[in-house]
């Protein structure tokens, strides 16, 4: 079936968002901020990834809430910021607080990254989110659309982006350092958490909910199931309904230069080769094939995607040829242009070379054209409250951000659909094998879990 559009966000609205670029769209602030005006800052989710991130926001204002579905996560964060208010509920907290909350972290597991989101820009709060930005494509697109609405300043937490390399090797490649690059290569070391092969089914057993877990919150907009282990704290993962397995949670990362530099946005056709999938748990190893079609002066590009481990036992990765000698490295990737090939052998896409060797002794850098940040993860946050003070719109701000996850998250409904689709991004829709599909791309949420 199609996706339904509730009254609130017309298919009319959610497709004239889809038109627009990250280009053609200005940011305009909300307010002007005083020069000694300090950000009160909240944090949800914030254990794991969520205490770095709350802790990093709260040098730059001061934290007045924190929320986790985790007792002991939110007890040892209260800790370090005494003042602020303790909530386990997303939804209590923004209600209670709004007028009273400038900005938000959200670095909760992806199941619930939309939807946080989404309540704290209605009430015009400033949103951080973890990447993926989203669990579904769909959110994707409504999230962007939700933050040019009410004016807000937004970042998805890819901290490559911060990194003065990524932002030197975008340079190297628009200013021609490879010629025409008509292939990428992306692959990653991922999953490193349980999923198939290995679980491919839902526990049997039912122990008691932990009294430190509201499971509630947890399994938030999700079908309900019982409490287990196995999804929390961390192996959410690679279920289905709370994760976006190996392809979201490093996608958004090691994908982030290529696409960057490339300006990639809406792909034309997606398909997998994966393990048979289950309807619990992501595959073992998957290939997503992507192509993206001309844009400007770029031409067309393919971009395939490597995840797991083969039935062979073997990494799943690109043609050895590619590396020109090179030893793959854990996660990368590769740009292939008619000139060489850019490698970079990390998951931010900091570290970079031309390959081969020789054929580049003589490259010189191109004069800089983007800001230099050099800070990364900290400096995703300096440049999100600079943003909100007045500053230029951060790097990976939802205009950039929303077409990245879309992407990223297309390659997930390629695996589940099993049959190469055609897709028109403008417009939202499948051209081709994408009616069974079309289900993969949003959710319907919970009772009580909707903005």
């Amino acid at each position: 079936m199609r996706p339904t559009f509730s009254k609130t966000y017309s298919r009319r609205r959610f497709l004239q968002s889809a038109a627009a670029t990250s280009l053609a769209f200005s940011f305009l602030p909300a307010r002007v901020w005083g020069a000694n005006e300090r950000l009160r800052m909240a944090g949800i989710g914030v254990g794991g990834k969520g205490s770095s991130d709350i802790d990093q926001a709260g040098t730059l204002g001061d934290v007045v809430a924190l929320c986790d579905c985790d007792d002991k996560s939110l007890q040892a964060k209260l800790a370090k910021f005494g003042q602020a208010k303790p909530y386990y509920d997303f939804r209590k907290m923004l209600d209670e607080m709004s007028g009273k909350i400038d900005a938000v972290t959200i670095s909760t597991p992806d199941n619930t990254h939309a939807l946080a989101a989404a309540l704290a820009m209605q009430r015009g709060m400033h949103v951080y989110v973890q990447k993926p930005m989203t669990h579904d494509v769909w959110e994707a697109r409504w999230l962007r659309d939700l933050a040019r609405k009410h004016k807000v300043v937004t970042q998805m937490g890819n901290q490559g982006t911060a990194e003065d390399g990524l932002r030197r090797g975008v340079e190297a490649i628009r200013a021609g350092a490879l010629g025409k690059v008509t292939e990428v290569h992306v692959w990653t070391n991922r999953p490193v958490w349980p999923q198939s092969p290995g679980i491919v089914a839902r526990p049997v057993e039912t122990p008691p909910i932990p009294a430190n877990v509201h499971w509630d919150e947890f399994i938030g907009p999700a079908p309900m199931r019982p409490y287990h282990p196995a999804y929390h704290p961390f192996a959410w993962r690679g279920w289905w309904d709370f994760g976006t397995g190996a392809l979201g949670d490093m996608g958004c990362h090691t994908a982030n230069l290529p696409f960057m530099a490339l300006e990639l946005d809406y792909p034309t056709a997606i398909r997998a080769e994966n393990e048979p999938p289950n309807p619990e748990t992501y595959p073992g190893w998957a290939t997503v094939y992507y192509e993206f079609p001309t844009r400007g002066a770029r031409g067309p590009v393919r971009f395939t995607w490597y995840e797991g481990k083969l039935p062979s036992g073997s990494k799943n990765l690109p043609p050895m040829d590619l590396f020109h000698g090179e030893k793959p490295s854990d996660s990368g990737c590769l740009m292939v242009g008619e000139k060489g090939v850019l490698y970079s052998p990390s998951d931010y896409g900091a570290d970079w070379k031309l390959l081969p060797g020789d054929r580049f002794a003589g490259f010189v850098a191109p004069a800089p054209t983007l800001a230099r940040n050099g800070k990364g993860d900290q400096g995703m946050k300096n440049e999100w409250v600079e943003a909100i003070r007045g500053g230029p719109k951060p790097f990976s701000n939802f205009d950039y951000a929303g077409p990245l996850t879309e992407a990223i998250l297309l390659g997930n409904v390629a695996i589940r659909a099993g049959v190469p689709l055609g897709w028109d991004g403008p417009n939202f829709r499948f051209t081709s094998s994408g009616r069974d599909a079309e289900r993969y791309l949003r959710r319907e949420y919970r009772k009580g879990w909707s903005a």
